[in-house]
């Protein structure tokens, strides 16, 4: 197990996708949204870097302004942890970033922005900005139904939705003896999952949602029991007590360069908690931290957050073959599901 982490709630990194969706325009954002399954082109990227920009970068509101002018009048935002996220290109340089409609101050009329120049293993970044905007900041916040706001920026309305999964509950049959459903998780990846926190082993388990399929799976070579994601590297292991497939692995590549296959570790089901349960279950790890986290188990300042990262990450998938060691060795649940949390920080 890992010391205790408090994530910096905002991530630093910029998010990357796949290499040809960071070619696509905002500016064909609209047109892209009517197609199905859109095309992007050489020809697009190519003028991307090539014009001039007219935004200059280092003005956070100037940005703000930009991306706001661009999204549709409704947005869906899916990821779980409510951030609607973009790209573009500014002279020459990839930058993303994201709004959010946090769960501990969106009702008190607070949206953050962030965007930042994309992280690479070669050079430092470039820009990383972040506001907590407001009425103070020219931005009003409306809530317009439980999972719906409306943003407004001067003369411009943009209605977000957020993902409504209320109700989504796994059947009875994947859920463990000793196991607690927490909520439904929407990954920026597209891959949806059922967060468990078992209490008798101390560990939180991602279980794939199979009734949203979002990708295919090869067979690992490192094990009978593994799949792994042709499009996320996402490795899952099937349960030898319940009919479903547990996380077990994320590519270590992705994770540093924060992608959107990093893991599901920052799309908890922040709306969809329930009590103190998320709360409790990060306690009986970390009970140095009483009193310093809420309970969706951000920090008191709301910089940081725990993780729940039981999976491994892994850069060779021989690597994974350690899992399928301790699986046959383990006699009983008790001594089987531990060996799938071997990352889990504590």
């Amino acid at each position: 197990m890992k010391p205790a982490t408090i994530l910096p709630r905002r991530k630093p990194l910029a998010r990357l996708f796949l290499a040809t969706i960071a070619a696509v325009a905002i500016g064909n954002a609209t047109s892209a949204r009517s197609a199905d399954n859109a095309i992007t082109t050489n020809e697009s990227y190519v003028e991307q870097v090539t014009r001039t920009p007219s935004v200059d970068i280092t003005d956070i509101d100037a940005v703000f302004d930009y991306v706001f002018a661009q999204l549709g009048d409704e947005v869906t935002v899916y990821p779980t942890e409510n951030y609607y996220y973009f790209k573009f290109l500014h002279g020459a340089v990839p930058y993303a970033g994201n709004f959010r409609l946090d769960t501990a101050d969106r009702d008190r009329g607070i949206i953050h922005f962030a965007y930042f120049s994309e992280n690479n293993p070669f050079t430092e970044q470039k820009v990383s900005e972040h506001r907590a905007y407001s009425t103070e900041h020219g931005v009003t916040v409306e809530k317009k139904d439980e999972l719906i706001y409306a943003v407004t920026r001067g003369e411009r309305t943009v209605t977000f939705k957020l993902n409504d999964l209320r109700g989504v509950e796994p059947p009875p049959s994947m859920v463990g003896k000793s196991e607690t459903y927490l909520g439904p998780v929407f990954d920026e990846s597209g891959v949806q999952m059922f967060l468990m926190w078992n209490q008798d082993a101390k560990m939180f388990a991602y279980v794939l949602d199979e009734n949203v399929p979002s990708e295919d799976y090869f067979q690992s070579g490192a094990s009978s029991q593994i799949k792994i994601g042709l499009r996320t590297g996402f490795a899952w292991y099937k349960d030898r007590y319940y009919d479903r497939w547990l996380l077990v692995g994320v590519r270590a590549y992705e994770t540093s360069l924060n992608t959107f296959f990093d893991g599901p570790f920052d799309q908890l089901p922040d709306n969809f908690l329930k009590g103190d349960a998320l709360r409790r279950a990060l306690l009986e790890l970390s009970p140095e931290v009483e009193g310093q986290i809420d309970r969706f188990g951000n920090s008191r300042d709301l910089t940081g957050r725990m993780l729940v990262d039981p999976y491994l990450l892994y850069n060779e998938e021989d690597e994974l073959a350690i899992l399928d060691q301790c699986a046959a060795a383990a006699v009983d649940e008790e001594t089987y599901y531990p060996c799938f949390a071997i990352g889990q920080s504590k």
